[in-house]
């Protein structure tokens, strides 16, 4: 008879993990995030996920100005008990200090981006939108897959500084054509061909 593994899970703090907590915790599973103190262990994604970030991150950098970097998958310090992850971020070139950095302070952020999964639906089409906007950062993208054929449709909003709520501005399919935060044309039909 083999022995079950033992998975030794981390206990939270009474008043919930930190951000300072979240980039030191020894073993965290890749892509973990902090929402209101409490960690977000995310599941295997879909190849829909991967190639979706792929093509807007590929498509965002041939016309980024260059004050502006493109990152994916980064954690975003917005408090001391939230540090998201955005699938995609533009963010200010200055707050770019080296290989070895784990995260951009939300203020430096320019556009967030969350690529929708069955795991994360309820977070990125609600939790993190409040949570982006409350912060400031000017542009958030909701991407989802169509479930007729499988395509990705972008959900665009740009923050209303007032409300510290976003508004939506657009919804795109076939092709992500925009003025703001910078001129921006993606192909999305391309998801075809990775």
């Amino acid at each position: 008879m083999t022995a079950e593994p033992v998975h030794h899970w981390p206990v939270p703090p009474q008043d919930g993990y930190t951000v300072n907590d979240l980039l030191t915790l020894p073993d965290l599973p890749p892509h973990t995030e902090l929402i209101d103190g409490s960690l977000v262990f995310v599941s295997p994604q879909r190849d829909f996920h991967s190639i979706v970030i792929d093509l807007l991150v590929s498509g965002l950098r041939r016309t980024v100005p260059s004050e502006f970097r493109v990152r994916r998958e980064m954690t975003i310090v917005i408090d001391r008990r939230n540090g998201p992850e955005p699938d995609v971020s533009v963010v200010r070139a200055a707050s770019v200090r080296g290989k070895e950095q784990t995260y951009y302070p939300v203020e430096d952020v320019l556009l967030a981006v969350e690529v929708v999964s069955p795991d994360s639906e309820a977070r990125d089409q609600m939790t993190k939108p409040f949570k982006y906007a409350r912060a400031g950062i000017p542009h958030f993208w909701r991407v989802e897959m169509t479930t007729t054929d499988h395509q990705p449709v972008v959900y665009v909003f740009e923050l209303d500084n007032e409300a510290r709520a976003y508004t939506p501005t657009g919804t795109y399919r076939d092709s992500l054509k925009l003025t703001v935060p910078f001129d921006i044309d993606i192909d999305l039909t391309e998801i075809d061909k990775l």
